[in-house]
C-alpha cells in the first residue's frame, strides 16, 4: 500500500497557497513602503506597516488557539495571558536598552522604578539586558505557566466549560497582579518609551519593516509546526481526543500527556506573538491580560474557521481590520455590539467559519462530480454489455 510523502501531507494545496500569500505579503509591504514615493498610489505608510505587523501577531495568537481548540477541543479563554507574558518579557528587554536616555537618566533602573523610589533592580529583571536571555524567557515563562496549569487541570480531568472558566480566572488573576505598582512591571502604565532593539531604532522605517518580515517568518514557522503536528499520527490522536476523549483513553492513550504537550506548545506560540507585538505597538500594559482580549481572540478563530489553521489567521485579519475601520469613525461606540453580532451570526449561519464553509462546499461539489462520473461510467458499461437489438426488417 502506497503512502504519501510526509512533505506532501504537510504542504497540501491550501497550506502552500497560504505560505505563498504570506511570503508575497512580507515582500510587497516593505517594498511599497521603502521604494515607492510617498505620492504614489502604491506607497504604504509606516503607520500601516506597523498596523499590518500587529495583524500578523494577532494571526499567530489565533493560530495558537486553533491548535488546541480546533484539534483537541480545549477552549481556552485565557490565552491572552501567554501573549501578554511574552510581550512583557520583550518589554523588559527593551526597557533595559533605554539606559541613561530615560527621563531620569538612570543607567540601571527604568523610569517607573525611579519614580516609585525603588532603590535597586528586582532580581527577576536580571539578565534582561541580554537579547538571548529575553528570547528564552519569551518561550520559557508562558510555556512553564501552561505546563503547570495544564498538569493540574488535565490530571484532574477538568474539561469543557469548567476548563474555560479557570483559564479565564488565571488571566484575570494575572491582570490584577500586574496592575499593582509593587509587582515590578510598571503598574497601570506598563512598559513603554522604547528606544532600541538590537541597536536599531524601533521607530525607524527600516526597523518597522524588518519587524513585519520577522513576524511573517514566525507565523510561517509556527504554521508549519502546527501542520506537522495535526497531519501526523500524533495529530490523529488529538482529533480522537477532541471527538471522543473517553474512548481514546479506553484505547490506552495517555490523554492528559497529549493535551499537556499541545497546550504548552500553543502557549509558547502565543508568547512569541506577544514578543513580536510589543516593539511594533510601542507599549505593553496590564490591559493585555484582560479576559475580553482572550475572548475576542476566540471569536477570530470562530469567524475564520476552527480546525483549519489558515482560517484562524484569516479570521484575525478580517476581524481586526473591521475593528480598525469601524472604531475610527462614528460607529466606534457600537463596535462591541457589531463584534457580538458577528459572532452570533457566524455561530448560527456559518458554524464552520469562512474557510470551513468553503472547504465543506468544495468537498460537496467534488462528491457530486465524482458521483456523476461514476453514474456515467456505469451507464457506459451497461450499454456496452447489453446485446444488440434486432432491426425492424428482421
Amino acid at each position: 500500500m502506497m503512502t504519501s510523502h510526509p512533505l506532501i501531507r504537510l504542504l497540501d494545496r491550501g497550506s502552500t497557497l497560504f505560505l505563498v500569500l504570506l511570503a508575497a505579503f512580507a515582500i510587497a509591504i516593505p517594498v511599497s513602503n521603502l521604494l515607492m514615493p510617498e505620492g504614489s498610489a502604491l506607497h504604504v505608510s509606516t503607520y500601516f506597516v506597523a498596523l499590518f505587523g500587529k495583524y500578523v501577531c494577532y494571526g499567530l495568537l489565533a493560530l495558537s488557539i486553533d491548535l488546541i481548540w480546533g484539534y483537541v477541543g480545549i477552549l481556552s479563554l485565557g490565552h491572552g495571558a501567554f501573549f501578554a507574558l511574552g510581550g512583557n518579557a520583550m518589554g523588559m528587554y527593551l526597557m533595559r536598552q533605554i539606559g541613561d536616555r530615560g527621563v531620569y537618566a538612570n543607567p540601571i533602573l527604568p523610569d517607573f522604578m525611579v519614580f516609585l523610589n525603588w532603590s535597586e533592580l528586582p532580581f527577576f529583571w536580571y539578565g534582561f539586558n541580554s537579547f538571548a536571555y529575553a528570547m528564552l524567557m519569551v518561550l520559557l515563562v508562558p510555556g512553564l505557566l501552561a505546563f503547570v496549569f495544564g498538569w493540574f487541570a488535565f490530571r484532574s480531568r477538568v474539561t469543557g466549560v469548567y476548563l474555560s472558566i479557570i483559564t479565564q480566572a488565571m488571566t484575570y488573576a494575572l491582570l490584577l497582579g500586574f496592575f499593582r505598582n509593587n509587582f515590578g512591571f510598571g503598574g497601570n502604565n506598563g512598559l513603554t518609551d522604547f528606544k532600541d532593539i538590537l541597536g536599531f531604532n524601533v521607530q525607524a522605517e527600516g526597523t518597522r519593516n524588518a519587524l513585519l518580515v520577522i513576524s511573517c517568518m514566525a507565523l510561517a514557522v509556527c504554521f508549519l509546526i502546527c501542520r506537522a503536528i495535526v497531519t501526523s499520527k500524533f495529530g490523529k490522536v488529538l482529533i480522537g481526543i477532541r471527538d471522543a476523549e473517553s474512548r481514546t483513553r479506553f484505547l490506552g492513550y495517555r490523554v492528559e500527556a497529549y493535551k499537556l504537550f499541545v497546550f504548552t506548545v500553543s502557549a509558547c506560540m502565543a508568547g512569541v506573538a506577544g514578543a513580536l507585538y510589543v516593539p511594533q505597538v510601542g507599549i505593553i500594559n496590564p490591559g493585555e491580560f484582560a479576559p475580553g482580549n482572550s475572548i475576542e481572540a476566540v471569536i477570530w478563530v470562530a469567524v475564520g474557521g476552527r480546525g483549519t489553521l489558515t482560517g484562524a489567521v484569516l479570521g484575525a485579519f478580517v476581524v481586526n481590520y473591521a475593528k480598525t475601520f469601524f472604531t475610527s469613525g462614528a460607529l466606534a461606540p457600537y463596535w462591541l455590539f457589531m463584534l457580538g453580532g458577528l459572532f452570533i451570526g457566524t455561530t448560527l449561519f456559518m458554524p464552520r467559519g469562512i474557510i470551513g464553509t468553503y472547504n465543506n462546499w468544495r468537498a460537496g461539489r467534488a462528491d457530486k462530480v465524482e458521483a456523476r462520473s461514476a453514474e456515467a461510467k456505469a451507464a457506459a458499461e451497461n450499454g456496452a454489455a447489453s446485446p444488440a437489438q434486432p432491426s425492424a426488417a428482421e
